[in-house]
């Protein structure tokens, strides 16, 4: 009986390894698309910046999930947040993201993404999918991105340049300023509307 169960947990345990390889494998491959096929193309196309905004916001709402996102940067206060607050939140934080993340990876023009194989992550259904962009004069840049898979679904939650989480950041940046704001949230929204603007 004792042989019977421990060669049961042996063959779960081996299943369990194979899913989290063959989960890997599919995070890699999954942001090698996002790389080769989107960021890269979309960078070192010769178009306006109202059409490669427009690019990089099809890019957002396929390849990351900004709702996931956007309901871990605004932390605690997603909880205390109104529907109506959460809704334009989410709005405006993906607008802004289209921005930021577009002027952001201007710097990689001309460049390509290394692969460097991936890192497990302590979060179940999520694995670090690590790469590196050769820059002119300057050591590698390390670019990490966190892919989340759900019912099979691969989804960016978060990317991490030179060892600083984007998520994580906006994330002590938004609570630092709700805490000092009168209107709380609604003065975020409102900042982050401004911003987008410009």
């Amino acid at each position: 009986m004792k042989k019977l169960i421990l060669y049961t947990f042996a063959t779960l345990l081996a299943l369990c390894v194979k899913a989290e390889a063959i989960d890997a494998s599919k995070a890699e491959k999954f942001v090698q698309n996002v790389t080769k096929e989107g960021i890269e193309e979309i960078i070192n196309s010769n178009v306006s910046i109202e059409q490669k905004d427009a690019r990089f916001e099809k890019l957002f709402n396929t390849y990351l999930d900004l709702d996931y996102i956007g309901r871990f940067v605004l932390g605690r206060y997603w909880k205390t947040a109104t529907p109506a607050q959460r809704k334009e939140f989410i709005d405006v934080y993906r607008a802004f993201n289209v921005k930021t993340w577009s002027q952001r990876f201007d710097e990689f023009k001309g460049k390509s993404f290394d692969f460097a194989g991936t890192t497990p992550s302590n979060s179940q259904g999520q694995v670090f999918v690590n790469t590196t962009v050769d820059m002119e004069n300057a050591e590698p840049v390390k670019v990490v991105w966190r892919v989340k898979e759900d019912n099979g679904q691969m989804k960016i939650i978060d990317i991490i340049i030179e060892n600083i989480s984007l998520a994580i950041t906006a994330r002590n940046e938004y609570t630092a300023f709700i805490k000092k704001s009168p209107n709380g949230i609604d003065d975020l929204i409102a900042d982050l509307k401004k911003k987008s603007a410009k």
